[in-house]
């Protein structure tokens, strides 16, 4: 069972995923657009919103969306509590 989601901003969770290679892309407006390399050479991209602070329905979904790229294990202590 999962412990309870982080309150996390936008900075907040891109400094996460660049921890996993995933770099700025671009950006318009608040939004972020990260992105890296797989290990076949496929783009993965995720976009992340530059708020002060993300809604818990909004950050569960891009911890879903990150999921696709990053195992949970290696993921999950990021995102939610113990």
């Amino acid at each position: 069972m999962p412990g309870k989601l982080r309150a996390l901003g936008g900075e907040d969770v891109i400094r996460i995923l660049s921890g996993f290679g995933f770099q700025v892309a671009g950006q318009r407006g608040s939004h972020v657009k990260l992105r890296r390399l797989g290990p076949t050479g496929e783009r993965q991209t995720l976009h992340i919103p530059l708020h002060r602070e993300i809604r818990r329905g909004t950050l569960r979904a891009i911890y879903q969306q990150a999921l696709q790229y990053i195992a949970d294990d290696e993921l999950r202590g990021h995102f939610y509590t113990e």
